[in-house]
């Protein structure tokens, strides 16, 4: 798959920072992961074992050929107060032609800092920056009332809640459906220089 355009490669939303993977974060990412696992286990299906250097390797690996061929933009996420991963991001072509689909999590030390808010105003703002992209998709399990928070927050509409496979231990197997698109999108007024363009 060919990308139109990628995104810029590092986003930035007030204090956090979206950061492309270009190998050499594993060590970074397993410590976030470490340390979150059981705030992860009940709603993430990659992080239903613990995770290990070898499997977070692969994903960075992964996520590096990703890019390259525009199946998947992923980022992870850096605050300002603190030199550690705070999480993970990023936009994905799974949801059908002319659309991505944003997903995120947070390290367990730094939730309830509005840290997913920024990371998906930024992701959305970058994602309908794209020439072929008219939609931007937020899906989550009706029981992950903190994720589905995150869409609302930013004035996403829920525009379906569709039977689902039940995939990580939290789940209810019902999945909400979040849309915006270029029409409805305001992103939030105290969001600072939303991309800032790297090599």
């Amino acid at each position: 798959m060919s990308p139109v355009a990628a995104p810029p490669p590092v986003l930035r939303s007030g204090p956090v920072s979206l950061i492309r993977y270009r190998g050499g974060e594993t060590p970074r990412l397993l410590a976030a992961v470490t340390e979150s696992f059981e705030h992860l286990r009940p709603w993430m299906p990659w992080a239903a074992t613990p995770p290990t250097f070898e499997a977070l390797d692969e994903f960075v690996t992964r996520a590096t050929a990703q890019w390259a061929s525009g199946e998947a933009y992923n980022y992870w996420l850096s605050h300002d107060a603190s030199p550690d991963v705070v999480g993970g991001g990023g936009l994905h072509r799974r949801v059908g032609h002319g659309a991505l689909e944003i997903g995120y999590w947070v390290n367990a030390r730094f939730t309830g800092r509005g840290i997913a808010t920024r990371a998906a105003a930024a992701l959305t703002t970058a994602g309908l920056a794209q020439l072929d992209v008219e939609r931007i998709e937020i899906r989550c399990d009706e029981a992950n009332l903190a994720s589905a928070a995150v869409p609302r927050r930013l004035g996403y509409r829920l525009e379906d809640v569709l039977d689902d496979e039940v995939t990580a231990p939290g789940e209810v197997g019902r999945c909400m459906v979040w849309v915006t698109d270029a029409a409805s999108w305001a992103p939030p007024s105290d969001e600072q220089g939303s991309t800032r363009e790297t090599n």
